[in-house]
């Protein structure tokens, strides 16, 4: 952004140094799976030289990729941090994964960062854009964060700078797509053979230089008269777009006059505006060629990371409260304050075993201190009934992530990162404060996983250690839950998607060393009469000493969904002793609790106690238990008996252009859509209730559907009776 030299000075070992929190920029990099922000993310280091040679550091081992789950898919799978140093500051890079199902550590970059570069291969469809950006961006947005798009494979043929420029305006400019412009124009070299034009360099539009690499460095000059008609237009444009987004009224009179306006003073404006969240400059990004160190737009990209992107101390930080509750004063990022640190990943390394990737608020972090670590991590909703852990812990060793390696730090300042082993067992989303002001953070959001995975151990020594290593788990990544359903027994891993339940299974196989089977997903059903009856039962035995004598007559009838059983004593006489009546509740509700027909819970009927018999001896408490069952089974047997499946109501968010194929696929569900609202950027709301049974596997679906468009949320409504045919090939089944 502006004409300077600039060095990127590291530390031993090859990772920079941070100065105070005015010098360190936190800049998380998202697009869609395919996008190329790791590729991007190797070309910044290299040109910064954190790096000497693409995508490695100095022992030989990769930049990128750094597990073997990674190598092996041949794509990101977990949040990476690279810091490089630019123009004297440090600039924490972090990439995340494209892929939708890996969502929970694309979160935890954007609690890390300070602002946001979107990256967008021009070879992609808008709608794998839309799909993989728009919401994130509207989050961002939310909260004011800095954003900048970076337009990637432009070296690709048939691809145009110009067509993505507009698709962005359309998708991020939120109904003002000139607050999403262009502020370099590419430059591409002669055709080749297949009549595409590599892309050689950048035409900066304010100050009127041309970074050319066509000769294999970058080499600046004045734009050639060919050019001059495109980067006008654009000039005019992006000033006007500046000015206006800068809300700077003295200069917007001097642009109306006609006045002469100085770059100083544009980029300045400029500046202002993207730091406040307001513009959104876009730039073309190749990585170097021909063995060359600076790829096309790493300089200017650098420049806009350091110059127009905001410090830690310009960010609000998140609120805290005590730990149990009370709001306190929102500390200031500064080096010399009280602690407040947040745990943002947790991983696993197979040497020094957990490591804790924290993001330093307030105050600074150093080897040897002793901190209270509190929270109630991100695998409990926030509330009073959820379980809260705290410690005091002694920190060891502090390093700076630097791809797959670490690097020693001495010291971790306010607006930095770092990573700590073995921290007493923190979860990510847990605080860091200082051991005498205990404090808690507030959590960040994640989207409840939907996808549903049963599990079960493969064998004995598996089954043993798969409780503990799941809940490690969930507690390393998030986005993961897991249920032990006690209606259908099942052991369930509820994921983001496909991709993300291999992932995690791969990790117990890997990681952990617990195999386990899957299994279908079981839905919890229920069963009810459909109509009243009686039953009798009758538990008498003699086999020497005090036998077992009792007998009594139920009457059953349905009730309302939602009612469970209710027990109605009628007995007159004394029929059934008084002391009886309680055991023959019993033995009806445990034989309901067992079901009485498919082996499913018995709800929402009325069970009457009308009559019975006793022996002074031989009746007990046992036998009046067993004769209870025994009737409500034999009631069972005079009437028949309903399924009931669990109905959510469920929410879907699409595209104007998908409504019609989203309510065909929701009525083939077996869904009753019972609404549609209209939703800001020409999307729906399309609102339906939908046996869950039906909605297992959706989240798979919808995305296909949708182009990863679409996206979902889910609730439990109730029970309702399942069609005749359906129960009974479950039955048969």
């Amino acid at each position: 952004m502006r004409d300077r030299t600039h060095t990127g000075t590291r530390a031993a070992g090859g990772a920079p140094k941070a100065g105070p929190p005015a010098s360190v920029r936190n800049v998380v990099l998202v697009g869609h799976s395919g996008s190329g922000k790791t590729t991007l993310v190797e070309a910044l280091a290299l040109a910064s030289g954190a790096v000497n040679r693409a995508g490695r550091v100095e022992d030989g081992a990769t930049l990128s990729d750094h597990e073997e789950i990674e190598r092996r898919r041949g794509r990101s799978v977990q949040l990476s941090v690279v810091p490089v140093a630019w123009d004297d500051h440090k600039v924490n890079l972090l990439d995340t994964p494209g892929h939708p199902d890996f969502v929970g550590e694309l979160r935890a970059g954007l609690r890390a960062a300070d602002a946001a570069l979107f990256v967008v291969s021009a070879a992609q469809e808008a709608d794998a854009v839309a799909g993989a950006c728009r919401a994130v961006w509207e989050e961002c947005a939310a909260v004011g964060m800095p954003r900048a798009v970076v337009v990637t494979h432009l070296d690709t043929a048939r691809t145009s700078f110009d067509e993505m420029v507009r698709v962005c305006g359309r998708i991020f400019g939120q109904g003002d797509p000139d607050a999403v412009l262009p502020l370099y124009l590419p430059v591409r070299g002669p055709e080749g053979p297949d009549g595409h034009a590599p892309l050689t360099g950048l035409t900066g539009l304010l100050n009127g230089r041309v970074s050319d690499h066509s000769s294999g460095e970058r080499v600046e000059a004045p734009p050639s008269g060919g050019r001059l008609e495109s980067y006008r237009a654009a000039r005019g444009r992006l000033v006007e777009g500046i000015i206006a987004e800068s809300e700077d009224e003295t200069l917007m009179d001097r642009y109306l006059r006609g006045d002469e306006l100085d770059t100083a003073t544009l980029v300045d404006d400029l500046e202002r505006a993207v730091a406040r969240g307001s513009f959104h400059p876009v730039l073309a990004a190749a990585p170097a060629a021909g063995g060359g160190r600076r790829g096309v737009g790493t300089v200017e990209l650098l420049d806009l990371v350091t110059r127009g992107f905001p410090s830690p101390e310009e960010r609000a930080v998140p609120g805290v409260t005590t730990p149990d509750g009370a709001p306190r004063p929102t500390p200031a990022c500064d080096a010399e304050a009280p602690l407040l640190a947040e745990v943002v990943k947790t991983s696993s390394d197979p040497y020094v075993g957990q490591v804790s990737l924290l993001r330093v608020f307030s105050g600074t972090l150093r080897p040897d201190d002793t901190v209270h670590v509190c929270g109630h991590g991100l695998t409990h909703p926030r509330d009073a009934e959820s379980p809260r852990h705290e410690a005091d812990v002694r920190i060891g060793a502090l390093s700076s992530p630097f791809g797959g390696q670490q690097r020693p730090l001495d010291a971790c300042v306010a607006g930095d990162l770092a990573c700590v082993a073995k921290l007493g067992g923190a979860e990510t989303g847990d605080t860091l404060s200082g051991d005498g002001d205990p404090l808690l953070m507030e959590p960040w959001p994640l989207p409840d996983p939907l996808l549903p995975v049963g599990v079960r151990a493969h064998g004995k020594a598996d089954e043993d250690k798969l409780s503990p290593v799941l809940s490690r788990l969930v507690a390393e990544d998030p986005a993961l839950r897991v249920e032990q359903n006690q209606d259908t027994g099942q052991t369930v891993l509820w994921c983001m998607g496909e991709a993300h339940s291999e992932v995690a299974l791969e990790h117990l196989r890997t990681r952990y060393g617990v195999r386990v089977d899957t299994e279908p997903h079981r839905v919890p059903l229920r069963e009810t009469f459909a109509s009243r009856t009686v039953g009798l039962g009758k538990h008498v035995k003699q086999s020497g000493g005090h036998g077992q004598y009792a007998v009594c007559e139920i009457e059953v009838e349905p009730l309302a969904p939602g009612t469970g059983v209710e027990f109605v004593d009628k007995v007159v006489g004394g029929s059934v002793p008084r002391q009886f009546i309680s055991s023959v509740e019993k033995g009806v509700r445990a034989q309901a609790a067992r079901g009485v027909a498919a082996g499913h819970p018995l709800v929402d009927v009325r069970v009457t106690l009308l009559d019975g018999k006793s022996h002074s001896v031989d009746s007990s408490d046992a036998a009046f238990q067993t004769a209870g069952a025994l009737a409500l089974r034999e009631a069972a047997a005079g009437t028949r008996v309903q399924l009931l499946e669990p109905v959510a109501e469920v929410g879907v968010l699409v595209p104007d252009s998908f409504v019609g194929a989203v309510m065909s696929d929701l009525a083939g569900r077996r869904g009753r859509v019972v609404g549609t609202e209209q939703e800001s950027g020409e999307r729906t709301l399309v609102r339906a209730e939908v046996p869950e049974a039906e909605i297992g596997t959706y989240t798979v679906t919808l995305r296909s559907l949708t182009h990863g468009t679409g996206r979902f949320e889910r609730a439990y409504a109730r029970h309702e009776p399942m069609p005749p045919q359906l129960a009974e090939r479950l039955r048969e089944g």
